[in-house]
Order: C-alpha cells, then sequence, then structure tokens
C-alpha cells in the first residue's frame, strides 16, 4: 500500500467514526441537500460546519467540525457559514456560543430548542427566520448506500440567523417555502462546482467513467406503481429530460415496458438533435439488457412475435438499425439502481413525473387473447402469463 492510500484509508476512518456517533445520537440529523443548497444560495455561503464528510454536500468551498478542517482552505476573511446544530454536543455548543454571538456571518439549522417543539433561542443574540415540518432530512446511514429518500423523524426544522442580520422578505419566503416543500426524495447535486465534479467521480458512473465519454450521454429510467408506468431520459450534456406516459389497459403493465420506453424515448430525442454524435445510453434495468440482446450482433433471426413489448422493440430496433446505416455508435451500459447516482436519479423524477401526465404512447392493444376468472369473489384479467395459465389449468 502506497503513502497516498494509507492517507486515504486515515482520512476515511478519521471521518467514519463521528459519523458512526452522529447516526446513534437520536438528536442528530442530517439536512436535505435541496434545504442546503437553498440556504447556500440565498445567503452566499462557502463554509458547512460540524458534520462528517459522508454527509457535507459538496457545493461548499470549505468544510470543517470544531477546529477541524475536513476540506478546503485557511482563509483569514470571515466567511458566510452554514452550521448544523445537532452536529453539536452541548459544551461544543457552548464553547461557540461566544463567537456566534459576537458576529453575524453564520446560520444554523437545528430541531426547535424548547419544550414540546416549541421556538427558543439558544442564545439573545439569535433570531429564527423559517420554521416547518416537512421533509427536511435524510434518512439515518443513508450515505451507506446513496439513500436520497427524505424523512421528518418526526421533528420540525428551523433556520436561525444573528439578530445583527437583515434578510429580505423574498429570501425569508424562499427558505420557507423550501422547508415546506413535499419532495419524498432529495434533489440530486449537479453543481458546477469541482468539488461537484470530484463528487461525481465517485458515483457508480463517475468510476466507470461515463461523465467522460464523448458524445451524448443519456440516463434512462421506467416507473411502475399501482398499474401506471413512466419512462422518462435525461441528457448529461445538455441538462435536460425527457418523459411520457405507457398503457397496456388489460394486457398487463411492467417495469420492463417503462424501462423498453425510456430507452426509445432516448433515442428518438438523439435521432431527433441529428448532431451525428456517438450515443452512451445509461440504464439500471438488466431485464431491459437482456430483452434487447437477442437482437446484436449477427446469427439467426428472432421473431418479435408472442413478445409482450413487441410494440417498443420494434421500435427500438428500427432506431437502432438506422444509427447502423448512418455509421453511429449506440453504446448501452447497465448501472445499479437506487444508489445515489445523479444520473440515475435524474432519469429516475422523470419517469414518476410522468406516470400522471396525459402524454400517452404505445397504447394501443395488441388483440392478444384475454382470459378472465374468478378468484374469491373477484374477477381478475389478463393475457396469458403464468398467472393465468396456473388458474386455466387448475380448472
Amino acid at each position: 500500500m502506497n503513502s497516498e492510500s494509507s492517507a486515504l484509508g486515515a482520512n476515511v476512518q478519521n471521518e467514519l467514526t463521528p459519523q458512526n456517533r452522529l447516526d446513534k445520537d437520536k438528536k442528530h440529523r442530517s439536512f436535505a441537500w435541496k434545504i442546503l443548497r437553498t440556504v447556500q444560495e440565498v445567503f452566499q455561503a462557502t463554509k458547512y460546519q460540524e458534520d462528517t464528510a459522508f454527509n457535507i454536500p459538496p457545493f461548499f468551498k470549505n468544510a470543517g467540525r470544531g477546529n477541524e478542517r475536513i476540506w478546503g482552505g485557511e482563509i483569514a476573511t470571515p466567511q458566510q457559514t452554514v452550521i448544523n446544530w445537532s452536529g453539536l454536543h452541548e459544551k461544543e455548543k457552548l464553547d461557540l456560543i461566544p463567537t456566534l454571538a459576537a458576529t453575524d456571518n453564520w446560520i444554523f439549522l437545528t430541531q426547535p430548542l424548547g419544550a414540546s417543539n416549541k421556538t427558543q433561542p439558544p442564545f439573545r443574540e439569535a433570531q429564527w427566520i423559517a420554521r416547518a415540518d416537512g421533509k427536511c432530512s435524510k434518512h439515518k446511514g443513508w450515505w451507506r448506500e446513496g439513500q436520497d429518500e427524505l424523512a421528518t423523524h418526526s421533528m420540525i426544522t428551523e433556520i436561525w440567523i444573528s439578530t445583527r442580520g437583515k434578510i429580505p422578505e423574498t429570501t425569508r419566503t424562499a427558505i420557507q417555502e423550501a422547508l415546506e416543500a413535499d419532495n419524498a426524495k432529495d434533489t440530486p447535486s449537479f453543481g458546477s462546482e469541482d468539488l461537484g465534479d470530484i463528487h461525481r467521480a465517485g458515483t457508480e458512473a463517475g468510476f466507470l467513467g461515463i461523465y467522460n465519454l464523448p458524445g451524448a450521454v443519456y440516463a434512462t429510467d421506467g416507473s411502475h406503481d399501482k398499474g401506471v408506468m413512466g419512462a422518462g431520459f435525461h441528457r448529461l450534456d445538455e441538462n435536460r429530460g425527457g418523459s411520457c406516459q405507457l398503457w397496456k389497459g388489460e394486457e398487463g403493465n411492467s417495469s420492463n415496458r417503462a424501462e423498453l420506453g425510456a430507452a426509445f424515448l432516448a433515442l428518438e430525442d438523439a435521432k431527433r438533435k441529428q448532431d451525428r454524435k456517438p450515443v452512451i445510453l445509461s440504464s439500471d434495468s438488466a431485464c431491459f439488457l437482456f430483452s434487447s440482446q437477442k437482437w446484436i450482433w449477427e446469427g439467426k433471426s428472432p421473431s418479435m412475435w408472442g413478445s409482450p413489448d413487441a410494440d417498443i422493440m420494434r421500435d427500438i430496433v428500427q432506431l437502432l438499425r438506422e444509427r447502423i446505416e448512418q455509421g453511429l455508435l449506440t453504446v448501452f451500459i447497465k448501472t445499479n439502481a437506487h444508489r445515489g447516482d445523479p444520473l440515475n436519479e435524474l432519469a429516475e423524477r422523470w419517469a414518476n413525473e410522468e406516470r400522471q401526465s396525459e402524454n400517452i404512447r404505445w397504447s394501443l392493444p395488441t388483440n392478444r387473447p384475454i382470459f378472465s376468472w374468478t378468484d374469491n369473489g373477484r374477477t381478475h384479467r389478463s393475457p396469458m402469463n403464468p398467472r393465468s395459465k396456473k388458474e386455466l389449468t387448475s380448472r
């Protein structure tokens, strides 16, 4: 092991010890990055204080814990600093209060400090500017697998500044709205800061080199929930996306159908651009990649007869053939799902958003036979599949 590897291991362990301690602390909270981004932007904050490198978002240039510098350089002039008050021990709070009381370049986030969730200033020179009980925190241990679901932890979130500070009402409103926003998941970090590039390089897509690949990089994802399907994509170089809802009626829905729809949307978008760039399509669906494998390379001519999603697969194959005839490269890459990868998460947002839209595609029936049966007084209808086959053979 070289010296750089040893230093990295020591740094990771140095952050892991306090992080494990904070995860066991019932009062500690890892605030949502969407909240921290709003606070950072409206106050032009450059430093985050009192947490670990596992929790601190990369859009802060400097980060520290107590007198320890986690990253960034030493700056002589005072910085606007965001403080996680719940990350401090009682003694650390007492030691910090005199400094905060004498300055006005700080903003801190905390749960209510008074009894029964009542607002109570931690010291005389602090004034609260926003308070809400929305989903403002990440789940405990989120950093282990990159989980981005948000939680309330049955706590209210408060934001405080110095009594010397004055903020416009528009700023106060923006912060209040961020606290009250009913987002189920946190916002992926996709800023343009240097640390943001380093952060993304450490994600799965970063390790695969996807961010540095030449061409048009698309992340695709499908969503299937309560019988409604959505398909979406995000294009990296243009920071935009697209989506649609899919419908199959009695012929059945599936997550693979949604994934196929997302892949087609990305390929269709690339065709519309007509820029002749290589297309790199990243998907978290192994099922989609396996189902499309038979149409790649030479060999026997497969048939789409009997394929439940032949309508979408036929469109995909047509677009791929057009790209091949034009000498254009298309690469499919498999990534893991629900690991907090920014690209994958942005595609998932597009897919989830369209499940309720009126932009519906591939909705025509294929005229496959529909079977019906009654079970416990409830009538079921579906095409031939393992469930319907079992019901028919058992009667």
